[in-house]
């Protein structure tokens, strides 16, 4: 058994849960861009995520990627708004796996 230091982190995904007013960036409720292995961003193979509907959502996905205390507001928080008041494009921050990684690996 290895003494090498380990954090967990949770991937997570990004989805289009609504658009309450107008989608001008081409994104689509059910849309989503996936966050793996701490620092992978894709989408679907054809797929696209908007720039400033990600720049929403950036501040909050490193705490997202941690295991919180119970209690922690992030821990049932999980909506975000995209900036652009015509679109109120809503996404939803979910946590899809739980992984293991030696610290030193973490960027």
């Amino acid at each position: 058994m290895s003494d090498e230091p380990v954090t967990d982190v949770y991937d997570l995904r990004v989805v289009v849960e609504r658009i309450e007013g107008r989608s001008v960036c081409g994104l689509k409720v059910g849309d989503y861009i996936d966050l793996t292995q701490s620092n992978r961003l894709s989408t679907p193979e054809g797929g696209h995520f908007c720039l400033y509907a990600l720049a929403a959502c950036l501040p909050l996905l490193p705490a997202k990627q941690r295991p919180l205390p119970p209690g922690d507001w992030l821990e049932t928080d999980c909506h975000v708004a995209c900036p652009d008041p015509d679109e109120r494009l809503i996404m939803r921050i979910e946590r899809t796996a739980r992984r293991t990684i030696p610290t030193e690996e973490l960027t």
